[in-house]
């Protein structure tokens, strides 16, 4: 007990001694504060113009037992209050599964096809299952990290949780650029391919009929960009849940739609599954290995899990990563369900033929807008359009967050909601010039798979040999030290397959000129 008295008088003495951080009554005993971060002492809250109270300090944290028997103290971050991602935590499993489904699946998935005509059937199918399994495997790692039980804290942000394990210098150089190429490049391509579908759908729905002058292609991606923006606008993570839900619902639903479609009206004319084969046997070897950066590409989202997770209660009892983990099951069956019917049923339909640029929507237009249904395709297209800006929202979050981070810290309030939304159309439009200036961003995907990569498949393993730090040689500790190795290799090959290809097959590149 003498421990436990010492601890208490040092509270006393901190709490007498430390001027109060002004923060709304409303949000002093929210969840969101309640289940912070530890911070240093000097960041202790108190409810703005009330007088301290003095009394003896209860060891009640998320992580129970093992922090009490360590008699620590779960000192609140009275930012988290304040900031987007951590604002509101009372998520439950079902928001989890419509923010990763909404996160987890997206247009990347129609070029899968692509993949198996390097791949060919056997290599193609045994590809993508290895990689889904994969990254399945480091998700639920990262579920797993999200708590630490030797230091009380909850991990909300991918970065963090990198910064807290390799150090804040050696994070920054291995996870900061492709987090941001994540957030921000992911809502870049997102207004490309939404502008070009809203371009589509008014096309279908016209059909050729309007007398008025339609949209050009860059009126179309700040029409896209204007409406994401306005969207924005909803203050946290968990005020989109809904947004997600209807994200989720429309991704599932153009996937089914395009591979259904595609396998009905059968195998195109003169369709063939024989395997590219490049003119050298260097250009094979790359040209296999950018269809691996490709089928990785495909699987995105991990680095909002954590984030995702950030939005739920935890107790002692019952902590986050039990109904976070029963929705990314939910999540990653409907994702199975999308992906591998995509890829398996566009290349028995379309073969060698499958278009590299766009590969599965592209290609329903191209083989049936003749003989499709009009519904069909418009319907199609409208659930595209509705995804982008769905997952606009979500993917753009850890921006927002790090933006309006920068004004909490230093000014130790919430950002006021006009200088909220000035900083959110920032941002919007400023990813609607990336998007014109380089409208060919999509074309890089091999590339921008391998940079990514890690993300995904092996910075959670090393995390997870870091901070649970397993018996070495048992089969756990072999299984991570194996796949993070495998995943940063791969990794680096990809990266240099992505550049050959580009330099070898030659990409459109078209600064300032969307087509």
């Amino acid at each position: 007990m003498g421990g436990v008295n010492e601890i208490g008088s040092n509270k006393a003495v901190s709490v007498a001694t430390t001027p109060p951080i002004s923060a709304p009554p409303s949000q002093f005993h929210s969840p969101s504060l309640s289940r912070s971060p530890l911070l240093a002492s000097d960041d202790h809250i108190q409810p703005a113009n009330k007088t301290p109270r003095i009394s003896t300090p209860r060891f009640v944290t998320p992580l129970g037992s093992p922090i009490r028997r360590a008699l620590q103290l779960t000192r609140l971050d009275p930012h988290d209050a304040w900031l987007p991602i951590t604002e509101s935590r009372n998520g439950n499993a079902y928001y989890a599964a419509f923010h990763t489904l909404c996160s987890g699946i997206g247009i990347q998935a129609l070029v899968l096809p692509v993949a198996f005509t390097i791949l060919g059937w056997t290599w193609g199918i045994i590809t993508l299952t290895l990689a889904f399994i994969w990254q399945l495997y480091t998700l639920y790692l990262l579920v797993q990290l999200h708590e630490s039980t030797e230091t009380g804290m909850r991990y909300s942000r991918y970065m963090q949780l990198c910064s807290a394990t390799f150090g804040e210098k050696l994070a920054k150089w291995l996870a900061l650029f492709p987090i941001m190429y994540l957030s921000g490049g992911t809502c870049v391509a997102l207004i490309i391919i939404g502008g070009q579908t809203c371009k589509m759908f008014f096309d279908v729905i016209c059909g050729g009929t309007c007398t008025a002058q339609p949209p050009t292609i860059v009126e179309w991606f700040l029409i896209f960009t204007s409406a994401a923006v306005l969207l924005s606008q909803l203050p946290n993570l968990n005020s989109i849940a809904g947004v997600s839900l209807i994200g989720a619902i429309t991704a599932f639903g153009y996937c089914t739609l395009i591979w259904v479609v595609s396998v009905i009206e059968g195998r195109t004319e003169g369709v063939s599954y024989n395997p590219v084969r490049g003119s050298t046997e260097v250009t094979c070897i790359f040209d296999v290995f950018n269809t691996f950066g490709i089928v990785s590409f495909a699987f995105r989202g991990h680095n909002l899990i954590l984030e995702i997770q950030a939005t739920m209660p935890s107790e002692e009892k019952h902590p986050s990563s039990v109904p976070m983990w029963k929705g990314v099951k939910i999540a990653y069956t409907l994702v199975a369900m999308c992906l591998f019917p995509l890829a398996i049923g566009g290349y028995w339909a379309y073969g060698q033929r499958i278009p590299e640029n766009g590969g599965m929507l592209t290609a329903l237009f191209v083989f049936h807008g003749k003989d499709t249904s009009q519904f069909i395709l418009g319907l199609t297209s409208l659930f595209v359009i509705i995804n982008a800006l769905s997952s606009f929202q979500i993917y753009g979050m850890p921006t927002f967050d790090d933006m309006e981070s920068v004004y909490v810290k230093k000014k130790k309030k919430a950002l006021p909601w006009w200088f909220r939304a000035i900083l959110r159309a920032m941002f919007g439009y400023g990813c609607f010039f990336v998007a014109v200036a380089i409208p060919f961003l999509a074309s890089l995907a091999g590339l921008v798979g391998g940079i990514a990569l890690p993300v995904t498949l092996a910075y959670p393993c090393f995390m997870w040999l870091k901070v649970k730090k397993p018996k070495a040689f048992t089969p756990i500790w072999c299984l991570n030290w194996v796949l993070g190795l495998l995943g940063m290799a791969l990794s680096g090959v990809l990266v240099a397959a992505g550049i050959y290809v580009i330099i070898d097959t030659g990409v459109e590149v078209s600064f300032f000129d969307p087509r």
